[in-house]
């Protein structure tokens, strides 16, 4: 009981922090900790917008965001195998639509976004002009993702004390801020080039912006559930801050995952790899779902579903890149395996752990599409299709150079043709999205409708942290799939406000919960 006691004191504390990282709609300059309160020393704001650049890092692990973009559709499952990988059902739950507000993911992700929004803060209130406009990107984009999962953001306004409850905007709210901001310091932000995709870039905040005003009608509705309203005002800013962004595309899709992907001019927004770090970093994504005899070895654990694989031609690109190197490197495509897997050089079968009279060594290792959510036996090691988003760094597999991607010029390309199926004024740019299909190996052009822009977004950004927010915007996340049969509960299109900050008497749990 006194462990308990003293975890909760703990969790407390850190949600007053979290709960100071927001302002005023009316100000421009934000509470945060206010320099005279905390002695009258100095911050050190270049070291603070190092970190708030670093917390970007938190998208790259196996939970927090990725889980709750990724698991939570029907694009990736964590399946319990035997003893492993269970955690309490931590990734069943996400995915079948059953987590509650004590869910640690949900709570990491709450903390992990807030506690950014705060460095940004004092960023913004002491640092340079030239800081502070970073910072105010870099908030606006911790901000949409917290109205994005959670709806209602807690806020200070300028001047009040770190005692008191933070107040709390509405999702409404919210958004007309972080549009405000991202309009306002657009003018400011240096114009992107491939040495700085990494920072804050004009390109990226339009990027934003356009995503912002792409699913306002979600964010803005009176029912969180729906129905949603897109205004073609609306759809046509989305148009006007795409056509703004000054890129191209990628002449191969993979250049946006290899370990030298910062040379790819399509990128343009991501965050720099950890570099050094055992298991952390880009290597989630090869590490989650790989076997533990493969090259590189993984963890067994994470897969997608096969309904979520056959929305793909077998030999889409995009999901398997055979290149002879990959192959001389590794023994198998890059992107989503499936069928039996070999070692390095691509002849010599890969083998799991699980012995046999016939195959005392171990039976071949072959992927396969049928996955259930807690899966044992003769299937424990081999079910599911693995993928591997990025490219491993065969020179580095513990230390790789791979940068994580949030925004590709290939997604705002796909936007803007959705803004215009939507009502928005402007005119789709044919060539590029020609290209899109044509790099992935696939015949036929690029769809204009609806139904088609959603098939072709789950194709090109598969586990780039966009699924739910699409399948939401399309009015497809609450529907049943194949590992859950059944539509979910309303209350699921956001995820609840962590049990431990509801310590902030003004924050109001999600409807449902």
């Amino acid at each position: 009981m006194k462990r308990i006691n003293i975890i909760k004191s703990i969790l407390f504390t850190s949600t007053l922090v979290m709960g100071v990282s927001c302002t005023n709609l009316d100000e421009e300059v934000l509470d945060g900790v206010v320099v005279s309160n905390t002695g009258g020393g100095t911050v050190n704001t270049a070291s603070l917008l190092t970190s708030s650049y670093e917390g970007l890092r938190g998208f790259e692990t196996q939970g927090q965001m990725f889980a709750l973009d990724e698991m939570s559709t029907d694009a990736l499952v964590g399946p319990t195998r035997g003893g492993d990988w269970d955690d309490n059902a931590t990734w069943r739950q996400i995915h079948v639509h059953t987590w509650a507000p004590d869910h640690v993911e949900v709570r990491n992700a709450w903390n992990a976004l807030l506690t950014q929004v705060y460095n940004c803060n004092l960023v913004i209130e002491n640092g340079t002009a030239t800081e502070k406009t970073q910072a105010r990107f870099l908030r606006a984009f911790y901000y949409y993702n917290v109205i994005d999962l959670f709806g209602q953001v807690p806020y200070r306004e300028a001047g009040s004390t770190v005692e008191a409850d933070p107040k709390v905007w509405t999702r409404a709210e919210t958004t007309d801020f972080v549009i405000s901001e991202l309009e306002a310091v657009i003018g400011s932000l240096p114009a992107r080039t491939l040495a700085n995709t990494s920072v804050a870039n004009a390109d990226a905040a339009h990027f934003l912006l356009a995503k912002l005003y792409l699913n306002k009608g979600v964010f803005k509705a009176t029912n969180a559930v729906g129905p949603y309203t897109f205004d073609a005002a609306d759809m046509t800013k989305v148009v006007t801050n795409i056509d703004a962004i000054n890129s191209t595309l990628a002449t191969d899709y993979w250049d946006n995952f290899k370990p030298s992907n910062s040379t790819s001019n399509e990128i343009l927004f991501s965050s720099v790899n950890v570099r050094g770090g055992a298991g952390g970093g880009i290597q989630f994504f090869w590490r989650m779902g790989m076997h533990y005899n493969q090259t590189p070895d993984g963890w067994n654990g994470f897969a997608t579903v096969a309904e979520y694989y056959d929305k793909f031609n077998p030999n889409d690109r995009r999901i398997k890149n055979d290149d002879a190197a990959i192959i001389t490197a590794f023994g198998n495509p890059v992107g989503f395996q499936i069928g039996q897997i070999y070692k390095p050089g691509g002849t010599e079968i890969a083998r799991d752990r699980i012995k046999t009279t016939a195959n005392p060594l171990g039976q071949p290792l072959v992927f396969t599409k049928a996955v259930t959510l807690i899966t044992s036996g003769a299937t424990l090691e081999s079910a599911g299709v693995r993928g591997q988003k990025y490219i491993p760094d065969s020179q580095n597999l513990g230390s790789p150079d791979n940068d994580y991607v949030f925004m590709r010029y290939s997604d705002a390309l796909m936007m803007k043709a959705e803004a215009i199926a939507r009502g928005g004024a402007g005119t789709n740019d044919v060539a590029k999205l020609a290209q899109i299909v044509s790099r992935s190996g696939q015949p036929g052009v690029f769809p204009t409708t609806l139904d088609g822009i959603y098939l072709e977004r789950g194709k090109e950004l598969w586990w780039e942290g966009w699924r739910r927010n699409d399948m939401i915007r399309f009015g497809k996340f609450l529907a049943a799939r194949e590992l859950k049969p059944y539509v979910s509960d309303s209350k699921y299109i956001l995820y609840p406000i962590p049990a431990d900050a509801l310590f902030n008497a003004n924050l109001k749990q999600n409807p449902g919960y």
